[in-house]
């Protein structure tokens, strides 16, 4: 038990702060429309007890897949933040479900709802406190790729670098967002019920909701498959492949395999080089390029194998476009 605690100081920061913040906002919320009856809160309340529940899911998962390899799971427990999300979705998805149909609902038998006041106030704040936990995501991930991105130019990098972002911010972000913008949208269709007898804009903007909680869903789950059962990247073997070749000891590359693992990278290569050299020259070679390859940002563990050179080159990756 105690090991567990000590694993949780590894879990995910963004994962945590989402998952606490999320609870608080669905109290809120939900509290708000036990008062109200209005069903673009319920579409709110249901979409941030789904956040706070899979953030929390994530949150230990990301902590788990930290824990050392054992006897019996030698290849570690990369994958179970993976696994974890796979599982998350499912609550996502039923939470969507409910949202939509809530929304179909009421737009065939519409009510007015009551609090006005009240439903833009707790829906502002929500908003806030979303967008305050989506600004964190992002430098999460932009940090992980070692900038110090500030401003406007945050937004920019946050997408740019969202393929590379670890599993647990990844969600993060894409549930952020579509909250953010939902909270905003539920505040649009509780004014226009406010103002006009088009009551049905509560359950549009429900049905809205929900589809987009869909598409993370959907998002999600195909990221996070592929992730269980190890998904190749080809922009890190690019980026290594080209690493390794600038040593001048290197003649080609065989084999070069870069999977990632939960939120690791684990790289396996086959090198050539001159078959005149000796065992403790090419242990020279192999700590070299190990330690330049562990540098990467992700990289968790390099296995390097030798063969003597063909004379045939069969390493023709080009550099990556930021290295040109």
């Amino acid at each position: 038990m105690n090991d567990f605690f000590i694993l949780l100081r590894n879990g995910n920061k963004s994962a945590l702060l989402a998952a606490t913040i999320n609870t608080l906002i669905a109290i809120i919320k939900g509290a708000a429309y036990m008062i109200t009856g209005n069903v673009a809160m319920f579409a709110e309340t249901m979409h941030s007890l789904g956040d706070a529940a899979n953030q929390f899911f994530v949150f230990i998962g990301s902590a788990l897949s930290k824990k050392q390899p054992t006897k019996r799971f030698p290849g570690g427990f990369g994958r179970v933040v993976n696994l974890v999300l796979l599982g998350a979705v499912l609550i996502v998805g039923i939470m969507s479900y409910e949202t939509i149909k809530e929304g179909f609902t009421h737009i065939f038998h519409p009510t007015e709802s009551n609090g006005f006041l009240l439903n833009i106030s707790v829906l502002g704040t929500a908003v806030i406190l979303e967008f305050y936990v989506l600004i964190k995501a992002m430098k999460e991930i932009v940090r992980d790729q070692g900038l110090d991105t500030k401003g406007w130019k945050l937004f920019q990098h946050s997408f740019q670098y969202l393929k590379r972002a670890k599993p647990a911010t990844k969600l993060v972000f894409l549930e952020d967002i579509v909250a953010t913008g939902g909270g905003l949208l539920a505040m649009i269709a509780v004014i226009i019920a406010q103002y006009t007898p088009f009551y049905q804009a509560e359950g549009i903007a429900s049905i809205i909701i929900g589809s987009f909680m869909f598409i993370v869903v959907g998002r999600v789950f195909l990221d996070n498959a592929a992730g269980a059962i190890g998904e190749s990247d080809a922009e890190m073997e690019g980026r290594i492949g080209m690493l390794a070749m600038a040593d001048p000891d290197v003649r080609d590359i065989q084999d070069l395999s870069v999977y990632k693992e939960g939120e690791d990278f684990h790289v396996e290569m086959s090198i050539e080089i001159d078959s005149q050299l000796t065992v403790e020259q090419a242990d020279k070679i192999r700590h070299r390029i190990e330690d330049q390859i562990m540098e990467e940002s992700g990289v968790s563990d390099v296995i390097i194998e030798f063969d003597t050179d063909d004379g045939v080159l069969k390493w023709n990756k080009t550099p990556l476009p930021e290295e040109k």
